[in-house]
């Protein structure tokens, strides 16, 4: 039986067709640049070598599936995943997974948020803006574990028609961001809490656009929240860096982004205690937490903009 198992995230960056109107303060890629593009990301998924693989900011599943046909090793791993367009037909950003283990089944996209969560007066205000994809992964030896892939709202300002450009309008363009990516936290915990009543594993990994330690990533493992005596491991996720077996303080150049000079981690991988060292009920171990970001500093056109996030896991029965 396979021993190790390696899950991973990459924000891609605007995976698109060649041609494709995104956003209006971007210029579609010519034919050259998607060419350049596709076989970095193919080059990257290679290298990251990992089981399960979650994305964001594809535009075009089309699109994937011609950078996974580019790869080593992925051309005959599953995707799930779906497109997403706007009323006026413009594509959207959109989450997937790939997979070289076998699915259960081909995914649910979570567009809603659960009953009682909603963002305060603002349109859409009970739908997630890049909806999570929830899949279930058959690990090695048969065990079912559900993956959920996600890409919380950004940092980016959300500025308003007729807003002004004072310090006000930017705090408070900033609040409306932090409001909605709060509520989609809370609704991303309440269907993964719904989740852990099955006492499957779960791991729940993409592009949070927080640190590990925000208030909004805390939102969704779980942290400090009230839970029946004996139940406290079994409830909430655990961020994958923090729980590692091999950690080195002396080494310590995990960032998936660059902002303003500032080295951030805002793409996780959360686990549950399935995967935690301490935890009675694990059935493996969290090894190994690495960061793909060299071309962050490069500054290649052709690269993302995220480093990409890797776990490697050891199954309990192959421990030595």
């Amino acid at each position: 039986m396979q021993e190790e198992i390696r899950f991973a995230t990459f924000n891609v960056c605007n995976l698109a067709p060649a041609g494709a109107k995104l956003y209006d303060n971007l210029e579609p890629l010519s034919p050259a640049q998607y060419e350049a593009k596709a076989e970095w990301t193919a080059r990257q998924i290679d290298l990251l070598d990992a089981d399960v693989i979650a994305f964001q900011e594809i535009f075009s599943q089309a699109a994937l599936r011609d950078v996974l046909s580019r790869t080593r090793h992925y051309r005959t791993a599953t995707l799930a995943g779906h497109d997403a367009i706007d009323a006026a037909g413009r594509m959207l950003p959109a989450v997937a997974l790939v997979s070289r283990l076998p699915l259960a089944g081909a995914g649910v996209v979570w567009a809603n948020f659960p009953a009682g969560v909603s963002v305060p007066a603002e349109d859409n205000a009970g739908r997630f803006a890049r909806a999570p994809l929830h899949v279930q992964v058959i690990l090695p030896g048969g065990q079912l574990t559900d993956v959920v892939v996600v890409h919380l709202k950004s940092r980016r300002p959300d500025y308003r028609h007729g807003d002004g450009s004072d310090a006000a309008a930017y705090a408070l363009a900033n609040l409306r961001s932090l409001q909605r990516r709060g509520a989609e936290a809370v609704a991303l915990r309440v269907l993964a809490s719904e989740l852990g009543h099955s006492g499957r594993p779960r791991i729940v990994l993409g592009d949070f656009n927080d640190i590990a330690n925000a208030v909004t990533t805390a939102i969704v493992m779980g942290a400090g929240a009230p839970c029946e005596a004996g139940m406290e491991m079994h409830a909430r996720l655990y961020d994958a860096n923090a729980i590692q077996l091999r950690q080195d303080a002396l080494r310590h150049v995990g960032y998936t982004n660059i902002h303003d000079s500032a080295y951030m981690t805002i793409d996780h991988i959360l686990v549950s205690d399935h995967f935690h060292p301490a935890s009675p009920r694990a059935i493996g171990v969290l090894q190994e937490v690495t960061y793909l970001n060299d071309h962050l500093l490069l500054g290649l056109p052709y690269a993302s903009d995220h480093g990409q996030v890797l776990a490697r896991i050891k199954l309990l029965g192959n421990l030595h």
